[in-house]
């Protein structure tokens, strides 16, 4: 049993405890190329959800890490076989009755542990957060924590170097043999400010990328995803540890005289 996971603990063992803060890891179910399977956002975000409640847990920090949402927004890629998509309405919803519960029972700390691209949960906050004052909602995105590029050669945001790396060192049984990945190579939208990042649509997957991946895989290694872990888990465990012991009306600091 480990006593920072819920889904891990008993009544008993929960039932007295003073909670600061919940951890909500959200991942997603669709293609990762040809040689990650359909679960990758989610093994590793689960993984990297339990390391640093673990590491956090370990230096005092007062939380409980809660299920991973398996499904995540993948309006993109409708014609992709078996994606699985959550429109934004329904992480609203979904939000919005956890929410509830953490409101009613006084955890009022609550950290979005993102763990894939589609999911955007800053407009979702906002709204959440009109609807419930006393809350101080959070959200981070696993992939933006640290610098990747400290430890990966190859750009990309699917299905890549990065990715590829994780799944080697925590589940290296589920990955096909690199020789069977795509290239992972991406089409350019024709659109200036699209290309250059001022402007934005939603990517067309299929018009994308022949193997719904983005970023070439071929240089990934598990040491590196075993680097790369860390150095998230450990970043993440600090702000565990800050949200559990900030008090939320005093969470900024005294303007200089």
């Amino acid at each position: 049993m480990r006593p920072y996971l819920l889904s891990e603990n008993s009544w008993k063992a929960i039932k007295d405890e003073e909670i600061e803060v919940a951890v909500l890891p959200w991942g997603a179910t669709e293609a990762h190329n040809y040689h990650l399977p359909y679960g990758t956002d989610n093994y590793q975000i689960e993984a990297i959800a339990a390391e640093a409640g673990k590491l956090a847990w370990e230096k005092g920090a007062k939380l409980k890490i809660l299920p991973n949402i398996p499904l995540g927004v993948n309006t993109g890629q409708a014609d992709i076989k078996l994606d699985l998509n959550l429109n934004p309405s329904t992480q609203l919803a979904i939000l919005a009755d956890i929410i509830e519960v953490l409101n009613r029972q006084g955890i009022y700390k609550l950290i979005l542990l993102n763990g894939h691209g589609g999911n955007n949960f800053k407009p979702l906050l906002r709204e959440l957060g009109l609807k419930y004052p006393k809350m101080l909602l959070l959200a981070t995105n696993f992939f933006q924590v640290v610098d990747k590029y400290e430890f990966f050669e190859e750009k990309g945001d699917h299905a890549d170097e990065m990715e590829t790396s994780l799944m080697l060192h925590l589940k290296p049984e589920l990955v096909s043999d690199l020789k069977e990945a795509g290239s992972g190579t991406e089409r350019k939208s024709k659109i200036t400010g699209i290309r250059e990042g001022w402007a934005w649509a939603e990517r067309q997957w299929s018009m994308v990328s022949e193997d719904t991946g983005i970023g070439n895989p071929k240089k990934a290694t598990k040491e590196k995803g075993e680097q790369f872990f860390n150095a998230v888990c450990r970043k993440l465990a600090g702000l565990f540890v800050e949200v559990s012991e900030v008090e939320i009306d005093k969470r900024y600091d005294t303007p200089q005289k």
